[in-house]
């Protein structure tokens, strides 16, 4: 498989805010990991055949079940003159949850779970972003599951840029959080003879995301 198949973002994804200049003034607490960094403002989409919106749950007390959503739509924005103005809209389709075990799957999208019937979208919607480091970033924001928002933190790690033989600008991030998923009403469970549950409370949510540029209007 070319790992660069070309992949065209989609005329849905929404305007966001416009390209700061390039000669702006970076911002007093603005930590730049390094020059390239300032030519990747703008506005970006995940390029879902390079990146994973994944999951991962202890199973048994003993193994853990991984899966991920392979249908979602995004709206990115980022600053590198002043990162706390970038931001991050991901809309995830719940009926396409996969976990790779057909009957698992029927399981999670049914009302136990997910309910895709009724509640077919999940979204992450960014609040706020920190630069923490050289690399690192801290976004916060509202994750929505089944009609209830509650607040989370992803910690972001820049993984790096590139132009691909397209032509495309891509770039890397990768992020994680873990989660209660009661919050979210997420509550089915059963007990094993042992005490324990037989689906962990907490569900690690895991982004590895490569991003392509959106063209700019009359680009």
């Amino acid at each position: 498989m070319n790992l660069f198949n070309r992949v065209v973002p989609s005329r849905r994804q929404a305007q966001l805010p416009p390209q700061r200049p390039a000669g702006a003034p970076a911002s007093s607490t603005a930590v730049l990991p390094d020059p390239d960094l300032a030519s990747l403002s703008g506005e970006w989409v995940v390029d879902p055949a390079h990146s994973r919106i994944g999951f991962s749950v202890r199973h048994a007390m003993v193994t853990t079940v991984r899966g991920c959503f392979l249908e979602y739509e995004s709206r990115l924005y980022f600053d590198a003159y002043d990162p706390t103005r970038s931001r991050a809209d991901i809309t995830l389709f719940t009926s396409s949850v996969d976990t790779g075990v057909e009957q698992r799957d029927a399981h999670l999208v049914g009302r136990d779970f997910l309910d895709a019937a009724t509640y077919p979208r999940m979204r992450f919607t960014s609040t706020a972003v920190e630069q923490t480091g050289a690399d690192l970033f801290s976004m916060s924001g509202e994750l929505t599951i089944k009609g209830v928002s509650r607040p989370v933190v992803l910690d972001m790690t820049y993984i790096g840029n590139v132009t691909d033989p397209f032509g495309y600008d891509r770039v890397g991030f990768d992020g994680t959080t873990t989660i209660n998923r009661s919050d979210w009403g997420l509550t089915y469970n059963s007990r094993l003879a042992e005490g324990g549950a037989m689906v962990s409370e907490k569900v690690r949510l895991q982004l590895d995301i490569a991003a392509i540029r959106t063209p700019q209007p009359g680009g």
